[in-house]
């Protein structure tokens, strides 16, 4: 759940950067549910401390496809481990009020993902936009082949990691997370969005933690917590000279 809660304050967060809204109401624009139903307010008392800025006003509801139903929300994201939460009913539910539901089963390993490729293309009739915390095999569904997205650490974590040990942070600050997560973001081309890619290919993984590494650097010199002077004039450049090459001379 607290994996949930990260996640839900990094969007509020970026919704706040991109609107200007005040982070109070973005938070309202995120809704969580956990094992005992929606987090809302007639349940604050029993809350830990990390759902309460996630608990709003609506009247208690149990059962997942409710909720659904209900808030109607345009994008699903699972991270609480629990497997076979995003039922057919729930996926179909989003699927009503959404032209591209956009369903997130995050959770790892592949028997606790809340729902697979093959389940969230068939039950959506092919609309979904899907992306996932394990690897899926590509699904043809009606003649169409759809390829998943991977939406789990090996996209941020090491351009991140490298960003922050090229320019020497004292400390990671939320913005350089943003930054990282808009870094990907900018990879995604046009062509893989008509695709229903939401993540650049990963066989251009270098290319891309150089750019996020560079993000992140970049960001830490702005907010004046890098300690590696002067600022290399070419962050990019400067990440990809920094980068591990396995490059192993030949023996024989």
């Amino acid at each position: 759940m607290q994996a949930g809660t990260g996640i839900a304050e990094l969007i509020a967060l970026e919704m706040s950067k991109q609107t200007g809204a005040p982070l109070e109401e973005t938070r309202k624009r995120t809704w969580m549910v956990d094992s005992k139903g929606l987090i809302v307010r007639s349940r604050m008392e029993s809350l830990q401390h990390f759902k309460r800025p996630w608990a709003h006003d609506h009247e208690p509801v149990k059962e997942l496809v409710n909720a659904v139903k209900l808030i109607k929300p345009t994008v699903l994201i699972g991270s609480s481990g629990t497997g076979k939460t995003f039922t057919k009913e729930v996926v179909q539910a989003m699927a009503t009020f959404n032209k591209k539901p956009v369903i997130f089963a995050l959770s790892n390993p592949t028997s606790q993902s809340e729902c697979t490729a093959e389940e969230a293309y068939t039950w959506s009739e092919g609309r979904a936009i899907f992306a996932s915390g394990s690897p899926f095999a590509p699904v043809e569904y009606k003649g169409k082949v759809f390829v998943s997205g991977q939406g789990n650490n090996a996209y941020i974590f090491p351009g991140l990691g490298l960003g922050l040990i090229i320019s020497g942070a004292i400390r990671v600050h939320d913005d350089m997370l943003l930054a990282a997560s808009e870094a990907l973001a900018a990879e995604v081309s046009q062509e893989n969005l008509e695709k229903g890619l939401i993540y650049p290919p990963f066989a251009n993984i270098r290319k891309i933690s150089a750019h996020i590494a560079a993000k992140v650097a970049a960001k830490a010199y702005e907010l004046g917590l890098a300690t590696r002077l002067p600022q290399p004039e070419n962050l990019v450049t400067y990440a990809e000279s920094c980068m591990y090459s396995p490059s192993y001379r030949s023996y024989r």
